[in-house]
């Protein structure tokens, strides 16, 4: 088992986990541990958890990172419930799912993750983040995010993944959740198939507790000098 790849790192560190949008786990692992010092998670995203499966999130966490398994659970609720006991097996530190799905389901992927965790012992049980809308849907409104938010509370999430513009209303509605927002952007950065932005530091100033960045990092010409220049926007001043 290797050590853990950074035993302090940067003070943005424990705000940012890192999207390793990739197909190839022993590249994945590499770039992981050249960003460790800025990045305490490390996301496996439907493309890895395809290509790699468990071994993924086993590697990552031997590696010492806490690690998000991002394959936003939606199925009738028994399919649900089994899947995440299974995830939940692996110790991962979060497991989204999506809310679409409805309350039934949601509680179900909440009571298998935290089976599944007591299965293996795991120190802390894994928590489940309810996915509200997706950031590439330009328009979300405000109805059906405060009922997604709601349900995530009702549920037994302990997080709600948002759009950055989108935290006033998940603030005002579930406050006690921790509130993950992926789609940021460093200023002047291209929205890719992101339709709801804000930079880093807009989204920890508007209640953020997790960013996720993934390509204005891992896709840069040199990714360590782009974490670095990230991680400075956060910095406390």
């Amino acid at each position: 088992m290797s050590a853990a790849p950074h035993p302090s790192g940067h003070p943005a560190r424990d705000v940012l986990a890192l999207a390793l949008d990739l197909d190839d786990l022993d590249e994945a692992r590499a770039l992981a541990r050249r960003l460790a010092p800025y990045f305490r998670v490390a996301k496996v995203g439907l493309e890895l958890y395809a290509a790699a499966g468990p071994r993924a999130v086993e590697l990552l966490r031997a590696d010492g990172f806490d690690v998000f398994v991002d394959v936003k659970l939606h199925d009738i609720p028994t399919t649900v419930g089994r899947s995440a006991r299974v995830l939940g097996r692996l110790a991962p530190a979060y497991v989204t799912v999506h809310t679409a799905g409805g309350g039934a389901m949601v509680r179900a992927a909440v009571e298998g993750l935290a089976q599944g965790g007591a299965d293996a012992g795991a120190a802390r049980t894994p928590m489940a983040l309810g996915v509200s809308v997706l950031t590439s849907d330009p328009r979300a409104a405000p109805t059906v995010l405060e009922e997604r938010a709601r349900l995530t509370v009702v549920a037994g999430c302990g997080g709600v993944v948002c759009a950055a513009t989108d935290l006033a209303l998940v603030r005002r509605v579930a406050p006690g959740l921790l509130a993950v927002v992926p789609g940021t952007r460093p200023p002047g950065a291209p929205h890719d198939d992101q339709a709801r932005v804000a930079t880093p530091a807009e989204a920890l100033a508007a209640g953020a507790g997790l960013l996720v960045v993934g390509r204005s990092v891992t896709r840069a010409p040199d990714p360590g000098a782009a974490a670095a220049a990230l991680a400075e926007t956060l910095a406390p001043s």
